[in-house]
C-alpha cells in the first residue's frame, strides 16, 4: 500500500532542530515526528481528561528523570530517626498504578558489637563505626489495586483504595 506524502512547513530557525532529529532518528524523521505527536496526543488527551503530566527522579543519588501521565490518589511518608520514605500513588489512564518511592539519605551508627551505638554514639564514647547509604528512589508500575496492597503502608493503601472508588469523570444532567 503506497504511503501518502504529507508536507510540513518548516521555519528556517527550526531547520537545525529538524536536521537533528532526523540525525537521532537514523535518517527517519517520519518516524520521529510520529513518535512526537504520539506522545503530544496522549499528553494532550490526558490533560483534557484531568491527568498530569508527572516527572519524577528514580535511581540511585540524583537518578534519571521518569515521565508519565497520571493523576495522584495517595501520598504516604514514614519516618525513622534515620531516615525517610515518601510514597506516593498515581493512576495512569490505562488504570495502572504507578507507586513512586524516595528513600532519604540513611545514616546509620554502631558500637564495636554492631549494635546501633544510641546517645554514646551522639557524643563520640566508645569504638563507634559511621555509615550512610545514598538517596534513592524507585518506581513500580502495578497492574490492580490488589497488587498494590502489599507494597505500601496501609494507611496509604486505604487511601489509594477510596480514591479508586470515585468517578474520574462525573457527567451532570443540569
Amino acid at each position: 500500500m503506497p504511503v501518502p506524502n504529507k508536507t510540513i512547513y518548516v521555519s528556517d530557525g527550526d531547520l537545525p532542530l529538524y536536521a537533528r532529529a532526523q540525525e537521532l532518528a537514523g535518517g527517519n524523521l517520519s518516524s520521529a515526528i510520529a513518535k512526537a505527536l504520539h506522545r503530544w496526543v496522549d499528553v494532550a488527551e490526558g490533560l483534557s481528561e484531568g491527568y498530569e503530566d508527572v516527572t519524577v527522579r528514580v535511581g540511585l543519588g540524583n537518578g534519571r528523570n521518569v515521565r508519565f501521565t497520571g493523576v495522584l490518589v495517595g501520598e504516604w511518608t514514614d519516618a525513622t530517626p534515620s531516615s525517610l520514605a515518601r510514597y506516593r500513588v498515581y493512576q495512569g489512564r490505562t488504570g495502572k498504578y504507578v507507586m513512586h518511592v524516595e528513600r532519604s539519605p540513611e545514616f546509620v551508627m554502631v558500637d564495636g558489637e554492631g549494635k546501633p551505638a544510641g546517645w554514646k554514639g551522639y557524643l563520640g564514647i566508645g569504638n563507634i563505626k559511621y555509615g550512610e547509604s545514598p538517596k534513592v528512589a524507585t518506581l513500580e508500575v502495578v497492574d490492580t489495586l490488589d497488587g498494590l496492597r502489599d507494597k505500601v503502608p496501609p494507611e496509604l493503601f486505604a487511601m489509594v483504595e477510596r480514591a479508586s472508588r470515585q468517578p474520574s469523570v462525573e457527567e451532570l444532567d443540569i
